[in-house]
């Protein structure tokens, strides 16, 4: 850029007449040239228009189950990696079924276990006649990114390589080997994970960009950080009932679908026990020092009592932390009848349970059947099979790696253990022995990134914010 400057200065000196830049010019020119100087000497700026790229690549790859394009997206990130520096046989993309899983190893001097690095490359369906904008295009718009993806979590992913790729460049040498997994059937049956965690359970730790993070309040200011250090078990109960049927003309009083309806609004109306450990007390009362209102008031009460009744009422009222303190299960599809002008014979409703640590999936089908009080419903759980997966003790070398990578960013931010709503691909190596950590790099509002929903969303900050961030963690962790 300094040559580029004096060589357009020389030229217009050439021209037979004084072409000397103005002093506002001249200013702007050398603020020009300082500007780009210091953007080529910041890495994640120098990184962000290959990641943006990449992130572009990804968002537009409907890796929804059904589409059959993991495997692409997998080719497509295999492709980035070895140009990036990555030798191809450091990196391997495993077929099952209709999707993938892809495996990058990142070569340590082999002082200690490999530390795992986990995302995965499927997301959630979304329909383009649903969204404001398409969902596999991305868009950047007021201050936010849009795409199915943005935000569970291929984001993630693409920033996880591009800090592998920058590593690489700059010659990083880690004791351990740090080897990325890359799931491809996550939001489903989770096939390809349990391959990984077969294969790849002889770890130091996992961490996991698909949980964890920060939290800002209304006004964007950053709250408190949690490392999920829990998730609850996943499970779905289907609950039929059945009738002999009959003709439409001929109305009899055990339809199955009313049967159904009734025990629906019993399932409804049933919350389950509350419950506490000292991993959601810690996130408890950390947000509920920021919280404002009757929301904050009550989680600050429940974390100095856990007893207390009308703490945990606030609580349980608000569907984002609700799943904090009790078991959830909740009716999500349901399929009934067979013909449009006879009786049913049959119908069923599934029902998702996201059950609390320490709460067996057999209890919980047991309290199912207690609450509908029906002789005549049947109650089975669904396949895969729940895998229970235990809280993971925390590392203090962990801890103070996340710590500083946070506070880099947010100074006076609150680090503290936390507990995931849903279950993540964590839960199938946790139940192997494996301590899993995630520590997603993003801070965002509560409820604002749609993340399973319509015009999923991410604010444009966090992707240079969560480069910066890994690159901090993964060179101490791994130094």
């Amino acid at each position: 850029m300094w040559y580029f400057f004096f060589g357009a200065f020389r030229t217009h000196q050439t021209k037979g007449k004084d072409m000397r830049l103005a002093p506002a010019v001249l200013a702007g020119c050398m603020a020009l040239a300082i500007s780009t100087a210091a953007h080529a000497a910041d890495p994640v700026q120098a990184q962000m228009p290959a990641t943006m790229d990449m992130l572009r690549h990804a968002i537009g790859m409907h890796t929804a189950q059904g589409h059959d394009q993991v495997p692409a997206l997998a080719s497509y990130f295999a492709k980035q990696l070895e140009a990036g520096g990555f030798a191809a046989s450091d990196i391997e993309i495993i077929p099952i079924g209709h999707t993938a899983a892809m495996v990058v190893r990142y070569r340590g001097t082999g002082a200690g276990k490999p530390i795992l690095l986990s995302g995965h490359m499927d997301v959630v369906e979304a329909k383009r006649e649903d969204w404001t904008r398409d969902p596999f295009t991305l868009v950047e718009e007021n201050g936010y990114l849009y795409g199915r993806g943005v935000a569970d979590m291929k984001t993630g992913d693409v920033v996880m390589i591009q800090t592998l790729i920058r590593l690489k460049k700059e010659g990083f040498k880690p004791s351990h080997d740090l080897i990325l997994l890359l799931s491809g059937d996550e939001e489903t049956g989770m096939s390809t994970t349990r391959e990984l965690a077969k294969r790849y359970h002889d770890a130091e730790f996992l961490l996991n960009a698909d949980a964890g993070g920060g939290t800002l309040d209304d006004n964007g200011k950053p709250v408190v950080y949690e490392i999920q250090a829990a998730e609850k078990t996943y499970a779905d109960f289907q609950i039929t009932l059945t009738s002999p049927g009959g003709h439409s003309s001929e109305p009899k009083p055990d339809n199955p679908i009313y049967r159904l309806s009734h025990d629906l609004d019993k399932l409804a109306a049933y919350q389950f026990p509350v419950m506490s450990n000292p991993i959601t007390i810690a996130s408890l009362r950390a947000k509920g020092e920021h919280e404002q209102g009757a929301l904050g008031k009550a989680m600050l009460a429940f974390a100095n009592n856990p007893n207390d009744a009308k703490a945990a009422a606030t609580i349980s009222a608000d569907p984002a932390y609700v799943g904090q303190i009790r078991t959830t299960c909740v009716a999500t599809t349901i399929h009934g009848g067979h013909a449009l002008n006879a009786l049913p014979q049959s119908v069923s409703v599934t029902v998702n349970c996201r059950i609390f640590p320490g709460v067996s999936v057999d209890s919980v089908k047991n309290t199912l059947a207690q609450v509908i009080n029906d002789p005549t419903a049947t109650i089975a759980a669904l396949p895969p099979a729940s895998v229970e997966s235990p809280a993971s003790p925390l590392r203090p070398d962990v801890v103070a790696a996340v710590t500083a990578a946070v506070h880099a960013r947010f100074p006076n931010v609150e680090v503290v253990p936390g507990m995931s709503n849903g279950a993540t691909d964590s839960m199938h190596f946790r139940t192997l022995g494996v301590p899993c950590f995630g520590v997603d790099g993003a801070f965002t509002k509560a409820n604002d990134t749609f993340a399973h929903g319509l015009n999923e969303k991410l604010p444009a900050s966090e992707v240079p914010a969560e480069l910066a961030f890994w690159h901090q963690l993964l060179t101490t962790l791994a130094k």
